[in-house]
C-alpha cells in the first residue's frame, strides 16, 4: 500500500510539473503554426480549429484580450493586493517569430497576487495593443509573464500588462534595440547580460484586474491579468522596430477583443511597489 500510494503522489507531481511547462513551451513552440492575417486561414479566427488542444481559442467564455471600458469596470476602494518585486538578472532577447520577448535566465523576481507567488519568466511586446481601454487600442502593449509553482494554487499564471502610446522612447526597450536590429527577420536569439525586470516603469498606482487567457494559442484559461492604467510612451522608431523584427504576419501582432461575458473588472490601487 505505501509502495502505491508513494507510486501514485510521485505521478501526480510529475503530471503537474509537465501541465506547468507544457503552457509556456507551447506558446514557443507552435509560434508557426498561426498567424494574425485576417482572413488566414491560421488567422484568429481559426485558432480554435487548427488543434483540439486550441479549442478554447474559440470556444473559451474567459478569453483575452478585452475592451476595458470605464462603464463596465469596479471601483474597489482599497489597495490592491498585487506586489511587485525584482532584482537583476541574466537575461535573453528572442526573435519568436510572432514577437519579440526577452526571458530571465534564474530568478529575476516576482509578483504576489491574491497571496500567491508569480515567478517572472519573460516579457513580450505586441503591437498595437491588445487591450483597449474605453474602444481605444494604443501603440504598443507589454505583457510580463510570471508562473505559480504553488501545487495547490488555482491559477498558474499572472500577466502584467502595460500600454504605451507615441512620444518619448521606452528606455527599456532601448536597453537591447541593437540586438533585435540585428534579428530582423530571423529566428534568433542573443543573450543580453544583466537586466532588471524593475526598469520596466510603470508610473500610476491604479491598475485593472480580470481573470482572461493567454492570447496566443492554446488561449489556456485561468490567467490573472493585471494592467497598469497609466498610458507610457514609445517611440515611433521603437514600434518600427518591433514590426520589422518579426516575420510579415505578424507586423500586427494583435489578437481582436474577446466578449467579456458578464466578467468583472475591477479598478484598484496598489499599496506598495517593493524592488529587490
Amino acid at each position: 500500500m505505501k509502495i502505491g500510494t508513494t507510486l501514485i503522489v510521485f505521478f501526480s507531481l510529475l503530471l503537474f510539473s509537465l501541465h506547468l511547462s507544457s503552457i509556456s513551451a507551447q506558446e514557443v513552440e507552435d509560434e508557426r503554426e498561426f498567424d494574425y492575417r485576417e482572413g488566414s486561414e491560421k488567422g484568429p479566427r481559426h485558432w480554435g480549429k487548427i488543434k483540439k488542444e486550441w479549442e478554447a481559442c474559440n470556444n473559451g467564455v474567459l478569453q483575452s484580450p478585452i475592451d476595458l471600458s470605464s462603464q463596465r469596470v469596479k471601483i474597489v476602494p482599497k489597495f490592491g493586493d498585487v506586489k511587485r518585486s525584482y532584482k537583476p538578472c541574466n537575461a535573453t532577447v528572442k526573435n519568436r517569430g510572432h514577437d519579440i520577448s526577452i526571458y530571465w535566465v534564474g530568478k529575476a523576481g516576482s509578483i504576489k497576487v491574491n497571496g500567491v507567488v508569480y515567478d517572472l519568466q519573460q516579457a513580450h511586446w505586441h503591437s498595437p495593443s491588445e487591450h483597449s481601454i474605453n474602444g481605444r487600442r494604443y501603440d504598443m502593449e507589454l505583457h510580463m509573464v510570471h508562473q505559480s509553482s504553488d501545487p495547490n494554487g488555482k491559477n498558474k499564471i499572472a500577466v502584467v500588462g502595460q500600454l504605451y502610446t507615441i512620444g518619448k522612447p521606452d528606455p527599456f526597450l532601448a536597453q537591447f534595440s541593437k540586438q533585435i536590429s540585428y534579428m530582423i527577420d530571423r529566428e534568433h536569439e542573443m543573450g543580453i547580460g544583466e537586466i532588471d525586470p524593475a526598469d520596466i516603469k510603470f508610473g500610476g498606482k491604479k491598475y485593472y484586474k480580470y481573470l482572461g487567457s493567454l492570447t496566443v494559442p492554446p488561449c489556456s484559461e485561468g490567467v490573472i491579468w493585471v494592467i497598469n492604467k497609466k498610458i507610457r510612451t514609445v517611440s515611433k522608431e521603437q514600434v518600427r522596430l518591433l514590426r520589422e523584427a518579426v516575420h510579415d504576419y505578424a507586423e500586427r501582432n494583435a489578437r481582436p477583443l474577446q466578449p467579456l461575458n458578464n466578467r468583472e473588472v475591477q479598478v484598484l490601487s496598489t499599496s506598495q511597489r517593493s524592488r529587490t
